[in-house]
Parts: structure tokens; C-alpha cells; sequence
């Protein structure tokens, strides 16, 4: 198939073109991408990342931030004199404040087990109680699980709905003394 007309020519340098300046304005527009809001609404455009940071308490780079003493690293401990070298001013602490809270909210467990799985193990421990053996051999058992497999799922939904799994055991030993 024959190549296209044109492509293997070679590129004209614009002599005419300012780069300096393009490659100046571009950088100057292009802010940059702050996921944590407390940053970005802090933010000033007009100074640089390192004044920014500066000024919120943060540290881009943190092997400036706490540097290792040349002592420490020799291998001789010796006791610092409790003098920080050229403390900074933070102008800006509330950004800290918010970020360490946020920080010490506790997280929400937002995961679940699938129906499907709740549906199956139940059906399990309702039909074979204990036995993991005649779990496999069920025919329900579409996976072909192994005992330690369906044994390890019933456990994973014992620690997920510890409560649900024991009213389910109350009911069952219920239908059973009905039963009798």
C-alpha cells in the first residue's frame, strides 16, 4: 500500500516563533491540580508552589523538611541543642488544623458481601450445618468450592454480620426444637 503524500517530509523551522515567551505564558496558566479542597481554597496563584506550601505549614519536599543530622548518620547520638534553625512562619495554620481533622475522622466501612453470597451461605448452613464435606458435594455448590473454601466463607460472613449470623443460628436451632 503506497504511504501518504506528505508525511515523510521534513518539518519547516519557524524562525518567527517565540518560544521562550509561549513556553512562559503556558506555564504561568497552567495552575496546578490540588485534590485536597482545604489547599486549593488557600491557594494564591501570584506565588510559587514553594511559597504556598510554605505558608500552610506544609513541606513539599520533606528531606528538606526534617533533614538527618550528619551525626546521626556517622553513627554518634548526641543530643540537639532545642534550637530550630530558621523557623518558618506559617500564615496560613488553619489548613493544617482542617487536614488533621479530616485525618482523624474514622472511616466508614463502606464494604459489603454480595447477595448472592449471603444467599448461598445460608443455604449451606441451613441444609448441612457443619459438615464442609457434604457442603462440596452439594449440588448448589456451583464453583466447585472446596471445604476450607466454603468453610472460609462462611467465616468471612460470620465477622461481616456478626449479629444477623447469630439470630440466623437462634432461628434455625428454633425450627429444629419445633421440629422435635
Amino acid at each position: 500500500m503506497p504511504k501518504a503524500k506528505g508525511k515523510n517530509r521534513r518539518q519547516k523551522y519557524s524562525y518567527n516563533l517565540n518560544r521562550k515567551r509561549l513556553y512562559r505564558s503556558a506555564r504561568r496558566r497552567a495552575a496546578p491540580r490540588i485534590a485536597c479542597s482545604h489547599i486549593r481554597h488557600a491557594w494564591d496563584p501570584t506565588k510559587s508552589v514553594a511559597q504556598n506550601l510554605a505558608d500552610m505549614g506544609l513541606a513539599g519536599d520533606p528531606n528538606k523538611a526534617v533533614p538527618i543530622p550528619k551525626k546521626k548518620l556517622l553513627g554518634m547520638e548526641v543530643e540537639s541543642d532545642g534550637q530550630e534553625q530558621g523557623k518558618k512562619i506559617v500564615r496560613k495554620p488553619y489548613v493544617v488544623n482542617e487536614m488533621e481533622y479530616e485525618a482523624s475522622l474514622p472511616e466508614k466501612k463502606s464494604n459489603t458481601l454480595s447477595r448472592d453470597l449471603i444467599d448461598y451461605v445460608k443455604y449451606m448452613i441451613q441444609n448441612h450445618g457443619e459438615n464442609y464435606k457434604e457442603m462440596a458435594r452439594d449440588e448448589k455448590n456451583y464453583y466447585q468450592d472446596t471445604p476450607k473454601q466454603i468453610k472460609r466463607k462462611i467465616n468471612v460472613y460470620k465477622n461481616f454480620y456478626p449479629e444477623e449470623y447469630k439470630d440466623f443460628i437462634a432461628s434455625l436451632k428454633q425450627e429444629k426444637m419445633d421440629m422435635q
